[in-house]
């Protein structure tokens, strides 16, 4: 083999990667927030007694899971800015991640509330709460107890997923990692330190769930 291993080269732009680090945190924690808002109204409308309403659910998160997320990307950022609205690469792509993670986590919620049985629900009624109470304290809480391992494993998902994003120029870690690659020719150095913070990031993000899991619900073993 006469390949000259150079990882100085990551050393020399390492500024430039946590560039790409810093934005794939901000699309992740971004997306996660507004697609859990987005994921809670798509379960209550799951499981409402509105045909029309799930209906649009249904439809929301069928279109979402039977497509490609590059896809749906590439209609966000180039559809509907040939309609009117001019969106940045930036807001383009969180835009896309949260209609994406928004679909998925409908489901996830959606299998936990139904998994809270209705005698929890008639216990919340016989102690007096009214129903804002019984639906936070009663069905909310043990809901997302049930679903956080497979809410946390697709939001780690999300995270990955945001590499994609680099197919519009939106400058998160992939987009840094193709561009310095273009720059030094060090394909081999340069994804390898991509592969290492990408995997750095997916531990930061499991080790603030389990933090996370042991301070909402008090429980000394996650997962």
């Amino acid at each position: 083999m006469t390949y000259r291993f150079q990882f100085q080269v990551i050393w020399d732009n390492w500024p430039l990667l946590l560039e790409g680090v810093w934005l794939t945190l901000q699309l992740s924690v971004g997306a996660t927030v507004l697609g859990l808002m987005v994921g809670m109204v798509g379960a209550l409308c799951r499981i409402s007694g509105s045909r029309v309403l799930r209906s649009l659910a249904t439809v929301y998160v069928e279109a979402i899971r039977n497509t490609p997320f590059l896809v749906q990307l590439l209609f966000i950022f180039f559809g509907i800015s040939s309609l009117g609205p001019s969106l940045g690469n930036e807001q383009a792509a969180l835009l896309a991640l949260t209609i994406n993670f928004g679909a998925y986590a409908t489901e996830i919620m959606r299998a936990g509330i139904e998994s809270i049985s209705p005698g929890q629900i008639e216990a919340g009624k016989s102690l007096g709460l009214n129903r804002l109470k019984i639906f936070r304290l009663v069905v909310l809480k043990p809901a997302i107890a049930n679903i956080y391992p497979a809410l946390i494993g697709q939001i780690v998902l999300l995270m990955l997923l945001s590499s994609v994003v680099s197919q519009i120029s939106a400058e998160e870690l992939t987009f840094m990692g193709n561009f310095l690659r273009s720059r030094t020719f060090r394909d081999f150095e340069i994804f390898s330190a991509v592969a290492v913070l990408y995997i750095l990031l997916t531990l930061l993000f499991k080790l603030t769930a389990q933090l996370l899991h042991r301070r909402l619900f008090q429980f000394t073993r996650y997962l």
